[in-house]
């Protein structure tokens, strides 16, 4: 069988902030940074000792005079009242808590390009696996259509299973899978309200997906997104920390499934950073998990990361298998034909004929696999 992972980076939407071709690139990352903050505090009981950043941070998203002000947030306001806007003078909060308003700021969104998603769905045909963990997902209904019509497009073969559940990332960027009639999904468990003495602790999900093999044994797949790294401040501190927090937080659930006597899991996703990050260390070091690409039949493909230019910096996308797992490997290896890689590019890697510009990639993401006997 063949396990994957690939971050479609959204399959039909995307948020406008998140697209390169959309304005300056610290322009964006200002407005996903204040985005989220402003999103984090207006969700407090009170608003106590934080009213003037909560004004800042509006005026930094573009909304604090007009709702859809911002070029890349809007504010949706559904009862209640957030702010006072005087014609002259200074714009007021006048909300004491979030009991005081029913409303968000949400990041605007624009549609993917047809030829992007198209050239997704050939990377997940190519890799044709019979469990996939999906990363960046829209929502379940998009991923469903996706299966079920793009993939015919391009001469694909829909999956019978696609399951996703929503996580706390706001933006439509969950984790989901699709998998076969061989693998029969049967329990599924989310982890969206862990939390630790910090607070919730998985920025999407660390969500469990149970199934069971063609030889009756029980396959788990725990999809994942750690926190990304792309719009902390410099250094990010406050990121690594998080995903410190998570990659702990995952290493007590695996080392749980395993004294519940479960034997064969896959740690599977986009974690945001590179195996020698202090933050994913008690994750990667334990002695009996071992990434795929320790494999010796493991294909590069040119290259030693998955993001990007595909540095080894870059190597943020993993499957990681518990030792009666691993000791099923036969190889795997890295995809990259969707990640559009310029003409300049070192050492390039094939790509689709039909990828002819960046905007066309199906992700800035390449696809992990491994392949696996006798389950």
């Amino acid at each position: 069988m063949r396990i994957a992972s690939f971050n479609v980076e959204n399959l039909f939407e995307r948020p406008k902030a998140m697209d390169p071709d959309e304005g300056d690139a610290e322009d964006r990352a200002t407005a996903l940074a204040a985005q989220a903050e402003v999103a984090g505090l207006l969700d407090r009981t009170s608003y106590d000792g934080v009213e003037d950043r909560i004004l800042e941070l509006l005026g930094i998203c573009g909304v604090l005079r007009d709702d859809e002000g911002g070029r890349y947030v809007r504010l949706r306001k559904i009862r209640g009242q957030l702010l006072r806007r005087p014609r002259t003078g200074d714009v007021q909060l006048v909300a004491h808590g979030r009991g005081d308003w029913v409303g968000w700021v949400e990041l605007k969104t624009i549609q993917v390009r047809a030829a992007a998603t198209q050239n997704t769905a050939r990377v997940i045909d190519e890799l044709d696996a019979d469990v996939l963990t999906v990363v960046e997902a829209d929502n379940r209904p998009g991923l469903l259509l996706f299966s079920a019509a793009t993939l015919l497009q391009v001469g694909g073969r829909p999956y019978e299973q696609v399951m996703l559940v929503e996580g706390n990332d706001l933006r439509g960027i969950d984790v989901g899978i699709l998998a076969r009639p061989g693998y029969p999904l049967r329990e599924i468990r989310t982890h969206v309200f862990d939390t630790d003495a910090e607070g919730v602790i998985f920025s999407r999900d660390c969500c469990e997906y149970h199934l069971d093999t063609p030889q009756g044994q029980r396959l788990v797949v725990m999809a994942n997104h750690f926190k990304s790294k792309g719009y902390s401040a410099p250094g990010d501190p406050i990121g690594a920390k998080r995903r410190a927090r998570q990659a702990i937080r995952v290493k007590e659930i695996y080392q749980a499934l395993l004294e519940e006597g479960i034997e064969l899991i896959a740690i599977a996703g986009d974690l945001n950073d590179d195996p020698d990050s202090a933050a994913l260390q008690q994750l990667l070091t334990l002695p009996n998990l071992t990434d795929i690409s320790e494999h010796d039949d493991f294909e590069w493909n040119g290259r030693l990361g998955t993001y990007g230019s595909g540095n080894r910096s870059d190597k943020i996308d993993y499957i990681l298998l518990s030792d009666a797992l691993f000791a099923k490997a036969t190889g795997g290896g890295v995809f990259r034909k969707g990640v559009w890689r310029g003409s300049r590019t070192k050492d390039p890697w094939e790509i689709f004929p039909t990828l002819q510009a960046r905007q066309e990639e199906a992700s800035d993401h390449a696809a992990v696999w491994a392949d696996l006997e006798d389950l």
